[in-house]
């Protein structure tokens, strides 16, 4: 039993051997399609001298090296995985030729099954770990916002932006209206009790010299008085149509850098949608 299942085991080692010494002449053979096919371009572009094949033949010369690269490290691998094989074949053969105990083979053979089982179980899990890796990344990938949806996202800040400054500005108005209407309304109440004062005293002052004197003199400071207030009016109206100047000029220059803005996002989106679609192309 042990003879034979050291002739199955010569036998797939030599099957290996084969298989390896296949894959090189293929290798050879495509080689040499592809030196001939070079061949016959070159004289087609000495007769036609056509651009498109030039082209033609500068990517048959990259799949050329492609290939010389390949064929190197299938000749490393071929000679690394050669030399383990006949240095195991040697060594069982040696062993057979001994006659070694078939116990010993026994034990040799499965020490190296045990140790291949272990290199299969490390490289499994090296394998599994990366997969978590790759998978992780992915994940933070998917988690964050792509390009589309950052825009997606200023826009309706801007939005909600702008649906704030109207309702302040709708605020500060109504609180501007409910103090000037306050303010009417004092002096309204103001002007009645003075009114009410002068139509009161008006029959006592008129019938005397005197008290004509101070009914003028009265009637002067309170139109003094009006005249001040009105003074005072009129400033904080001048102050209030600066200002209302400034805000007006800086409204002008924010709706100009607006535009701006509108047209630099329209030409920053164009160039994103460009640079996707040249992604795209590239990747496929």
């Amino acid at each position: 039993m042990q003879e034979g299942s050291s002739e199955q085991e010569f036998n797939s080692i030599r099957a290996s051997i084969a298989i390896l010494n296949s894959n090189l002449d293929q290798q050879n053979q495509r080689k040499i399609s592809v030196l001939n096919e070079l061949q016959n371009l070159q004289e087609k572009i000495r007769k036609e001298g056509a651009e498109s094949k030039v082209k033609k033949f500068v990517s048959l010369l990259e799949n050329l090296k492609l290939l010389e690269r390949q064929e190197s490290e299938i000749r490393c691998d071929f000679d690394a995985k050669r030399s383990s094989l006949e240095a195991e074949v040697s060594d069982l053969e040696e062993k057979i030729a001994a006659g070694s105990d078939s116990k010993m083979l026994s034990r040799g053979l499965d020490g190296s099954l045990n140790e291949s089982l272990l290199k299969l179980n490390i490289a499994k899990r090296e394998l599994a770990a990366r997969l978590r890796a790759i998978v992780s990344i992915k994940r933070q990938l998917d988690d964050a916002p792509s390009q589309s949806e950052l825009i997606q996202y200023e826009h309706r800040l801007s939005e909600l932006n702008a649906h704030i400054q109207e309702k302040l500005q709708q605020t500060r108005k109504f609180y501007a209206t409910y103090n000037a209407l306050l303010e009417i309304k004092e002096l309204m109440l103001k002007e009645t009790s003075l009114l009410n004062s002068i139509n009161s005293q008006f029959q006592e002052a008129i019938a005397s010299t005197t008290g004509r004197m101070k009914l003028i003199e009265s009637m002067q400071g309170i139109v003094k008085g009006s005249q001040q207030k009105l003074g005072k009016v009129q400033l904080g109206l001048q102050e209030e149509q600066k200002v209302c100047d400034a805000l007006k000029e800086r409204y002008t220059a924010a709706m100009a850098e607006q535009r701006r803005c509108y047209s630099l996002l329209k030409a920053f989106q164009e160039e994103c949608a460009r640079n996707e679609k040249l992604q795209t192309q590239t990747s496929s």
